[in-house]
């Protein structure tokens, strides 16, 4: 069974930076993409960013310029550098692996706010 652990949320003032992981574990094979995506109060939950297994990037236009996603294959690892974070990027992040089936984690807050 597949399990995704996401880490490194927390409180920033606006302008500051946070970097999220998310980590795999279990059998997970020929993965084709790794995301993010977040989910405001009261908001359905939107996509972030995306790194496929070519290594292409793809980011919402809210974050284009701001986030960077990368991955580690050998740790089945995917990140999310967040930086200039503003009051709107408040929300749980939740990352998704594709493999085959499309894999969740639990998601970690992040909350802008001086």
């Amino acid at each position: 069974q597949v399990q995704l652990v996401e880490s490194g949320g927390g409180l920033v003032q606006p302008g500051g930076s946070l970097r999220l992981s998310c980590a795999a574990s279990g059998q997970v094979f020929s993965i084709s993409a790794m995301g993010w995506y977040r989910q405001a109060p009261g908001k359905q939950r939107e996509w972030v960013a995306t790194i496929l297994r070519t290594d292409s990037t793809l980011y919402a236009n809210s974050v284009k310029g701001r986030f960077t996603i990368s991955r580690d294959n050998a740790k089945n690892t995917v990140y999310l550098q967040m930086n200039s974070l503003k009051p709107e990027d408040t929300a749980v992040y939740y990352c998704k692996f594709t493999s085959g089936a499309d894999y969740w984690g639990r998601g970690t807050q992040v909350t802008v706010s001086s």
